[in-house]
């Protein structure tokens, strides 16, 4: 975890609800230099050693530093291509989000000028731990995951699909990417392919799936992606989302200022965020 003001977090490791362990000795954040000299390996003797302190209210930031980048998969579940009316791809749709996007899972989310659409999606994020291109194999891109965390790929529809040109400027406002609580280590979860995923607006349920209706699973995903760029220690990519987005319901259903959507993924934690009107 990251704890603190925005600009300000440290590094620590959660020991449970209530206490944590802070790594700030080792290193001075959970960014690109901590993944690539080795990543949470770096950080059982601190850990072994103790020092345990209790969370005193601190706010909780993304659980890595702003990354390289952020790269998203679209259309990733067969019950969300469905939901939209769109056909499963044959490949992992590849489009960006601005890194600057990355705020903590219980930061506020805002509006952006002149938006009508905005809506929400809970993904599974992963994220990369080592520098990788070229992977031979799909089984290889195991040891190329640092971890995984819940990320709420916020979205403005009508930038996205009725402005022209790419994705990206429908993915990209301010606050539009709550990553954490956590980031969870591969060897926590007994199968990452079988997560529980759920989101609610308001207290209302409009998000219910599971990782297990993904179309291309986290290692494919690595894989496929490391044949067209150089993926970089610390990069963040998510997954896509399961059925349930504002988009896909009749009447479409879209966040407004006051709102509050709460996100979480079995073993991965949850997010809770106010929605904020246009500056």
């Amino acid at each position: 975890m990251r704890i603190g003001a925005p600009g300000a977090e440290k590094p620590v490791v959660r020991v449970d609800d209530t206490h944590y362990i802070d790594v700030s000795d080792v290193t001075p954040d959970f960014d690109e230099r901590f993944f690539a000299a080795g990543g949470p390996a770096l950080l059982s003797d601190r850990v072994t050693r103790g020092d345990v302190r209790e969370f005193a209210g601190e706010r909780i930031g993304a659980p890595i530093a702003r990354p390289h980048q952020i790269l998203c998969i679209g259309l990733n579940y067969s019950d969300h291509a469905a939901e939209t009316g769109q056909a499963v791809p044959a490949e992992p749709i590849l489009f960006t989000k601005s890194p600057n996007t990355l705020v903590g899972p219980d930061d506020d989310v805002r509006i952006p000028r002149g938006s009508t659409k905005t809506d929400w999606e809970v993904e599974l994020g992963i994220v990369i731990g080592r520098r990788t291109s070229y992977l031979d194999s799909v089984e290889e891109a195991a040891a190329a995951i640092a971890g995984y965390c819940v990320v709420n790929d916020v979205s403005e529809r009508a930038f996205q699909m009725e402005r022209g040109g790419q994705w990206s400027k429908g993915k990209s406002a301010e606050t539009f990417n709550p990553a954490g609580p956590w980031l969870v280590t591969p060897d926590e979860l007994a199968d990452v392919r079988n997560l529980g995923m759920w989101l609610d607006v308001n207290g209302v349920r409009r998000q219910t799936g599971s990782t297990k209706t993904m179309i291309f699973d986290p290692y494919v995903i690595v894989h496929h992606l490391s044949q067209f760029m150089v993926l970089e220690p610390g990069d963040l990519i998510n997954t896509g989302t399961p059925p349930g987005v504002g988009m896909g319901h009749d009447p479409q259903i879209w966040l407004r200022p006051g709102d509050v959507m709460e996100l979480g993924i079995d073993g991965l934690g949850s997010q809770r965020q106010h929605v904020l009107g246009a500056r």
